[in-house]
């Protein structure tokens, strides 16, 4: 089979899709062809070695966390699940981008009918940690609730979640994202210079709680001059920050996820609660183009592979 692996930490050019062993469905465990998974900028950083005393990489390493699919091969001793089910699942061994991957029983949810592979495919990193960023600084209605990042992976997820709660959502993103905002609930603000100032005037009654996916000081900004206290704030990019304000939350989807929670997330989004915007999909041979498309920071929602 085909999968991405790299042997060594740098850019995009250390990428390469392989001919590797197709992995086995050993006790426990269950093999899915992949039909879709998202790239992830964490999987980028982990790449580049920026995470590597977090998360070091054996090498070769391979690459990806969520995915959908359809059901291959069952080990001994799984019930449940039998070859042809599609399913939506991830995978804590970095081996989603690739024809087949291989992964306990429990960590797949059926995949709904009427789930688009591309949208099932990217539900488990970025929306999962826009779940928990949400649930990290738990809105009430009424609440204020700003976003930062609002159209990308997570603050998407985050911001019509925020709208789900009956909390008033501020969403910080370029202005071309801004019509699509509205569209979901959300009062759209550009980011950039001045940025302070449109949250000011578009909360006048302050802000209550602040979600940051996108990095760059927006804990700073959130604690010290919007006046957030740091336990009703939430980063999941911004560790450094986060260990310099005691109280702020760095909850991510490894954190938090289930298949249960899972298969919510997937009702939410074919009820229309939750969109998943796809910016672009990519075949597996071109992994790198999708990681510099992903490293321009402008994206709406995902960008997907498929094999």
């Amino acid at each position: 089979m085909r999968a991405v692996q790299f042997d060594r930490y740098g850019d995009v050019d250390v990428l390469e899709v392989r001919e590797v062993p197709r992995p086995q469905a050993r006790e426990g465990r269950v093999v899915v062809a992949v039909r879709a998974a998202s790239v992830n900028p964490g999987e980028a950083a982990i790449r580049e070695g920026l995470m590597a005393e977090r998360w070091p990489s054996d090498f070769p390493s391979g690459e990806g966390n969520d995915f959908a699919g359809v059901v291959a091969e069952v080990g001994d001793g799984v019930s449940g699940l039998a070859p042809g089910d599609e399913v939506i699942g991830w995978t804590d061994e970095r081996a989603s981008h690739a024809e087949y991957v291989a992964v306990p029983s429990e960590h797949l949810a059926p995949k709904p009918a009427a789930l688009p592979w591309e949208v099932a495919g990217s539900l488990f990193v970025a929306p999962l940690a826009g779940w928990a960023a949400v649930e990290a600084v738990s809105p009430g209605p009424g609440e204020t609730v700003v976003v930062a990042g609002a159209t990308g992976g997570v603050g998407g997820t985050a911001v019509q979640l925020v709208v789900h709660q009956s909390a008033r959502a501020i969403g910080l993103a370029s202005e071309r994202n801004h019509d699509w905002l509205r569209s979901r609930g959300v009062v759209p603000v550009a980011y950039g210079d001045g940025v302070e100032e449109r949250i000011r005037a578009a909360a006048p009654d302050g802000v209550d709680a602040f979600v940051d996916a996108f990095g760059g000081g927006y804990v700073e900004l959130a604690v010290e001059r919007l006046g957030v206290a740091p336990r009703r704030v939430s980063t999941v990019i911004d560790f450094a920050a986060a260990a310099r304000y005691d109280g702020v939350v760095t909850t991510g989807s490894s954190q938090v996820v289930s298949a249960a929670l899972l298969e919510r997330l997937a009702e939410l989004v074919v009820a229309g609660t939750v969109e998943i915007p796809i910016e672009r999909v990519y075949p597996l041979d071109q992994v790198r183009d999708a990681y510099r498309q992903l490293a321009d920071r402008h994206t709406r929602g995902k960008i997907v592979l498929v094999p």
